[in-house]
């Protein structure tokens, strides 16, 4: 047989005639600076050459393996146009009715479409349900179709990408109605689009029916399906679910594994949470970006700033590209924990990477510095804020909030006050929040007719004081000096008749202890349990700044028979201890004056103490204090000239031996230990 020849002006006469219809394409040369066009041809003789066209042919040998390759593309190629028309028609239907779509469909399949054709046409339909729909209906009537439920599970899916749940019930119908059935692929789908469009427990309904179809979940339906329990809040069947997945042996990848973890955290099981993360590492499954995300924002809920940090670190370690939802994660744990620096860090990367922080993370940014004392750090991002002018970015009235906090805490009044300003100028009233603010920076600055001036602000914008701005008025009050006292007694007064009663009984030194005692029982066992230690702290530093050291002692022990303070004296063999962290200063002063008594009637009675005596003060700076109870203590232990000592390998304690104590209370009378 002739070989095949690269270039032949005619085909050998004894070749015979190529089976296939002629194949004509077009390639460009090898030179492109060559003008020249060729034309490879398994059929066609070249034409008569033309001088006025600069034109090649290229004819290949039909038997050849090229041949063969040149007629499969031409026959892909073909097809694509052929696909690629029928979906432009389908695109096109409008309205979608079922004649139109037909009509299209069969201008574009002349012959039987295959299965594959379907599948495609259906697919690119995807964005149309309703067209699909229609596409469906003729593809199963008119293609030659060898597993119908493939076609249905493409049109489920686009029912499901535009979340159409009555339309996919309906095709369901219809489906059985065909005799087809359905299979693990046609569940999972359905039941995605049951987690994702129909109410909670829709997804649990359809899981249960795939036994009677004779389908056992796989484990992306296992998935759907512990996400779908989760958010039907049934968190103890999710992880039964789970449970069951992996005692069928099913294979854990990152997906259910991202799914269980925010299972634990939306149950507040963090522990449970942060072990599956280490149990999927523990079997060999890699964490993507979506594990990390999940569990960055389950240990910030849990605020646990020191595992973020850790995860973090590990993410970046295994290559991990973060994304905005992993800085948003960052964000949220270290603000709510407080972590300033490493909250500014992940603020500044964001703003460097343009990635877009919208008001809530700026008003949680704002609220962690007006709490840690961030002044300068706060003004950037407010003064960043103002310079937006899409609202999703703008201040609203928790920025202003937080700012106003922020100059309270320092007080700063004109800071505040010209807060307050630009507020009312952005169209917003100030609310409870903001006033209470403001009270409590007039309160700092000592400037009462401000604080009188902003409660009628209250009164006037009919606000009901609650009980956190009742708690601000008792704080003010306690720094309020004697000759303006009355005024803010007032404002306590006609917020809360209660509690102005026992303010009144209080500062009236006429007033009997007992009867005080009683008045201040009755309003902190009606209070909200969190507003209890604040309340009682700030009438005892009130008693303390009057020198109503009866009364402050009668309120002590109200507050321990109402269980408010707890676990204040710790006895061991060992050592005794007080413990004062968390208490205001006239409240810590009390409850020293007290424990000093009560070691100098042990002595009294004969009875020994332990070789060391202990006061716990923390280290940290007192909410209700300027300054920290440690060096609050640290000079008034120098005062009574006592004989404890901080204890250089225990911050915030203060120590001494049996014997020190022993000597320096028998040298003391009871009554010289009352001046605090």
């Amino acid at each position: 047989m002739a070989s095949s020849l690269p270039i032949c002006p005619s085909p050998p006469s004894s070749f015979l005639p190529w089976p296939h219809r002629p194949l004509s394409l077009s390639f460009q040369p090898k030179n492109p600076s060559s003008p020249t066009a060729a034309h490879v041809s398994v059929q066609d003789p070249p034409p008569l050459s033309d001088p006025s066209q600069n034109t090649r042919f290229l004819w290949v040998n039909p038997n050849s393996p090229r041949a063969a390759e040149l007629a499969r593309a031409r026959a892909g190629s073909a097809r694509r146009a052929r696909l690629a028309a029928a979906a432009a028609a389908l695109a096109a239907c409008q309205p979608a009715e079922a004649s139109v779509v037909a009509a299209a469909l069969e201008a574009a399949f002349p012959d039987a479409p295959s299965e594959q054709d379907a599948v495609i046409v259906l697919n690119t339909a995807s964005g149309i349900p309703a067209t699909a729909v229609l596409a469906l209906r003729w593809f199963l009537g008119n293609a030659e179709v060898r597993s119908k439920v493939i076609l249905y599970n493409v049109v489920f899916k686009a029912l499901r990408k535009r979340r159409r749940w009555s339309e996919t019930e309906a095709l369901w119908d219809e489906m059985l109605r065909d005799g087809v059935r359905p299979d693990n692929a046609t569940f999972s789908t359905v039941i995605s689009c049951a987690r994702a469009c129909g109410p909670p427990g829709k997804a649990v309904e359809w899981f249960e029916k795939m036994p009677e179809a004779g389908c056992s979940p796989d484990m992306l339906t296992y998935s759907v399906m512990i996400d779908a329990y989760g958010r039907a809040g049934n968190a103890d069947m999710a992880l039964r679910l789970y449970d069951r997945a992996r005692a069928e042996g099913c294979q854990l990848d990152p997906v259910i594994c991202a799914t269980v973890i925010k299972v634990h955290s939306t149950s507040g099981n963090f522990d449970g949470a942060l072990n599956v993360f280490e149990e999927m590492k523990a079997v060999g499954v890699k964490p993507n970006l979506v594990v990390y995300n999940t569990v960055l924002d389950a240990m910030g809920r849990a605020m646990r700033p020191w595992v973020v940090k850790t995860i973090h670190r590990e993410m970046v370690s295994q290559q991990v590209q973060p994304n905005r939802a992993t800085y948003c994660c960052l964000l949220q744990a270290y603000t709510r924990a407080r972590y300033g620096e490493d909250a500014m860090v992940v603020y500044r990367v964001m703003k460097e990477e343009n990635m877009d922080i919208d008001v809530v993370l700026y008003n949680m940014l704002l609220s962690m510095c007006a709490d840690i004392g961030y002044a300068e750090e706060a003004e950037e991002i407010f003064s960043g804020m103002k310079s937006f002018t899409d609202s999703r970015f703008k201040p609203d009235s928790w920025t202003y909030s937080s700012m106003v906090t922020l100059y309270s805490c320092t007080g700063n009044v004109t800071g505040a006050e010209g807060i307050l300003k630009e507020m009312k100028e952005a169209g917003f009233k100030p609310n409870i929040f903001i006033l209470t603010s403001l009270i409590r920076c007039y309160g700092k600055a000592g400037r009462t007719d401000g604080v009188v001036k902003s409660f009628g602000v209250l009164e006037d914008l009919k606000i009901t004081p609650d009980d956190r701005f009742c708690g601000c008025l008792l704080t003010v009050a306690a720094d309020t000096p004697v000759e303006e006292l009355g005024k803010v007694v007032d404002c306590i007064d006609r917020s809360n008749a209660q509690l102005g009663t026992v303010v009144k009984l209080l500062v009236d030194r006429k007033a009997s202890t007992e009867s005080f005692k009683e008045a201040a029982r009755g309003i902190l066992s009606g209070a909200r349990g969190v507003v209890k230690m604040p309340y009682c702290n700030c009438l005892m530093d009130l008693c303390v700044n009057l020198g109503q050291m009866e009364k402050a002692c009668a309120l002590l022990d109200t507050a321990l028979q109402l269980d408010i303070y707890s676990n204040v004296q710790t006895r061991t063999q060992t050592q005794w201890s007080l413990h004062l962290r968390g208490l205001s200063v006239g409240a810590a002063l009390t409850t020293l004056h007290v424990w000093m008594n009560d070691l100098y009637t042990t002595l009294q009675s004969g009875e020994e103490l332990p070789p060391l005596l202990g006061i716990h003060t923390g280290e940290g700076k007192n909410m209700y204090s300027d300054k920290g109870l440690l060096s609050v203590f640290e000079s008034h232990l120098k005062e009574l000239d006592a004989p404890f000592h901080a204890a250089p390998d225990k911050a915030g304690w203060f120590l001494t031996t049996s014997v020190a104590a022993k000597h320096w209370l028998e040298a003391k009378k009871s009554s010289e230990l009352v001046a605090v």
